[in-house]
């Protein structure tokens, strides 16, 4: 049947093989079925600018009830969650140094007696800067809430007195930033680059140099001669470690050199954990290539990787506004760790001692991910 020069039969043949090479094409035909499911469910939920419920350690020194309300009307404010309380400027500093805490209330032992006797009473709230957006967001809500305290104070003591007794504030907020003291968003971003970008690289570069392989033939090749499984595997894999660690000195010259950004703490304790992290995203890239038969399915698994990577790590978005399933979710990945590691030695300093934690999950990522991208190898060859 033709129509203008159109044969609808061949054009119905063309359809049906098309059609039957997508359900063949399961891999590739369930990204395009459930990608825009899970696209929309990680920018819904992940992509939050409201910065609420922030972990905050509290230094009461006051113990008095005027002390007890301004925490409570921190509390009230959904910025802030005071979870630590502790008895010493030592624990307030170790709280921020791991993490543990992004904001920190200090309140003097006079604050009580200054506000009751009319003076005016200072607290002093101290900010991990390591997130600028974090830190504008909470420092704007508590001197906000520092004011209004005092216009309510001022509101009552007019009552009751005829007179505020004084033209200062009743409550001083007296806020720092730790850490990024500017704010600025190039120190945050720099450190967290150092890991997405080592990430992606060298999976892609894996998932692609073995999935060739297969295209072209050439693996079938390799595995007829006499060399075996650990040899082919390693010597596939090294020049990509070395690639790697081509890939992170040339970011780190260009962040250190070129944007100013200088790491506060040990360059070499840096080294030795993104060696960690660099032989765990190998291991990334080979456990794709075993299951892509193309580099088109290599790219499209490689790209459901780096978008939970941008989205639940905490490279842009502060993992604490996150629903808690997709905090679990972001726990998973290998980047989450490696972002609190180098941010922490970027921009806080901090040694082995802090990162403890996180440098053993690395390790054990590295190791259940190695063996489990050798043994698929292995089975693969035979």
């Amino acid at each position: 049947m033709r129509f203008f020069n159109f044969n609808i039969t061949r054009f119905v043949s063309i359809l049906k093989k098309e059609i039957i090479q997508i359900r063949r094409d399961r891999a590739s035909l369930a990204i395009a079925v459930g990608m825009p499911v899970i696209m929309l469910l990680l920018f819904g939920y992940a992509v939050n600018t409201d910065v609420e419920h922030l972990p905050t350690v509290v230094w009461d020194q006051s113990q008095s009830t005027s002390s007890r309300e301004i925490i409570q009307a921190f509390k009230n404010t959904n910025y802030l969650d005071p979870d630590y309380y502790v008895q010493g400027y030592p624990e307030v500093e170790d709280k921020l140094d791991r993490g543990h805490a992004r904001v920190a209330i200090v309140i003097p032992p006079n604050y009580g007696k200054n506000l009751n006797g009319g003076e005016q009473a200072t607290v002093q709230v101290l900010m991990d800067g390591s997130d600028p957006t974090v830190a504008r967001a909470a420092t704007s809500a508590v001197q906000l809430l520092g004011l209004n305290k005092s216009l309510q104070i001022q509101n009552e003591r007019l009552q009751e007195q005829g007179s505020t007794g004084s033209s200062s504030m009743p409550i001083n907020v007296e806020t720092r930033v730790w850490y990024n003291p500017d704010m600025k968003s190039t120190v945050f971003n720099i450190p967290g680059l150092i890991g997405l970008i080592l990430q992606n690289v060298i999976a892609m570069l894996t998932a692609f140099s073995m999935v060739r392989e297969k295209e072209r033939g050439t693996m079938e090749q390799l595995v007829v001669t006499p060399v075996r499984s650990l040899e082919l595997l390693l010597g596939k894999l090294v020049p990509f470690i070395l690639i790697g660690f081509i890939s992170l000195s040339l970011i780190l010259v260009v962040g250190i050199f070129w944007f100013g950004v200088y790491p506060k703490g040990s360059i070499t304790l840096l080294i030795l954990l993104a060696t960690i992290f660099i032989f765990t995203v190998l291991a990334i890239g080979l456990l794709i290539s075993t299951v892509s038969k193309t580099q088109l399915q290599a790219m499209q698994m490689t790209f459901l990787l780096i978008l939970p990577s941008i989205l639940l790590s905490g490279f842009i978005f502060p993992r604490e506004t996150m629903p808690k399933f997709l905090q679990i979710l972001g726990g998973l990945l290998p980047l989450t760790y490696f972002l609190e590691i180098v941010r922490g030695i970027f921009l806080k300093g901090i040694g082995i001692e802090y990162l403890w934690q996180d440098a053993a999950a690395l390790c054990v990522f590295a190791v259940l991910l190695i063996a489990l991208a050798a043994k698929k190898f292995k089975k693969n060859l035979d």
